[in-house]
């Protein structure tokens, strides 16, 4: 159970680090409501695809990944 919540820490934080570095368009920060809807209808798909917030979620999703398999890692390494 540590361990799952351990890698569920890394995770978020990873996400977090994801948004930081990935998650401004022009400056700006994209608000967490528009990353996390994902595509309803064709113009919402089309609309995301152009503006890029796909490629932006894909991108906060695998920092997320990254988190997670290093939590992984060191909960391994740090097994007592």
């Amino acid at each position: 159970m540590r361990k799952i919540v351990f890698i569920l820490i890394c995770a978020v934080i990873g996400m977090a680090i994801g948004y930081g570095i990935f998650g401004k368009i022009a400056g700006h920060f994209v608000s967490l409501n528009s990353l996390l809807s994902f595509d309803g209808n064709a113009l919402q798909s089309a609309w995301s695809s152009v503006s890029g917030l796909a490629e932006m979620r894909n991108k906060i999703l695998l920092c997320g990944a990254g988190g997670a398999i290093v939590g992984f890692l060191l909960s391994t390494r740090l097994k007592k």
